[in-house]
């Protein structure tokens, strides 16, 4: 069971030239964590290796968004998103993550890479409303049809956009 952080409306910076890199098996156990991971979320190494990865989960992240991720990743693409994540002190700090597949000499994929970096306020802006309908969404759903319910909604909003996560996101950062 995840240990509960109670959160703060502290943000901790990311800086334009911090990349936050970590390794997870396929279940989304972490398996590696690079130094700016470690610095930026507060946590030693130690203390989430062996973890799943959404230890750093901020509770003011839809579900919607991970169901879209695991959704992408389990069809072989890459997935680019903009994630709210917890420190190990309850902080918060927000960044754009791209998580792509760790694949072994055959080509099989045996975990997952996932690389952020800092995300500009204008794109935080621009996805913070959508994510609060998200989380408003979920919780009229309740727990267990959340994920679906929130990620239903999202994935509607981009087809009437013409649009796919990734490039709303993308579209966003570039701004």
């Amino acid at each position: 069971m995840k240990q509960k952080i109670a959160p703060t409306s502290v943000e901790v910076p990311v800086g334009d030239d911090d990349v936050i890199v970590s390794k997870t098996d396929l279940s989304g156990r972490i398996t590696y964590v690079n130094r700016t991971f470690m610095r930026i979320s507060n946590f030693a190494e130690r203390e989430v290796l062996g973890k799943q990865h959404n230890v750093v989960r901020h509770p003011d992240m839809p579900r919607g968004v991970y169901r879209l991720m695991w959704d992408t990743l389990k069809a072989e693409r890459e997935f680019f998103g903009i994630v709210k994540n917890l420190t190990s002190d309850g902080h918060f700090y927000w960044v754009l993550a791209n998580v792509t597949a760790d694949r072994d000499d055959d080509g099989q994929s045996v975990g997952y890479f996932s690389v952020r970096r800092h995300a500009p306020a204008s794109t935080v802006r621009a996805v913070s409303d959508l994510y609060a309908q998200m989380m408003k969404i979920e919780r009229e759903a309740g727990p267990a049809e959340a994920p679906a319910a929130s990620a239903q909604f999202l994935r509607r909003l981009l087809e009437e956009q013409k649009t796919t996560y990734d490039r709303f996101v993308l579209g966003l950062y570039q701004q």
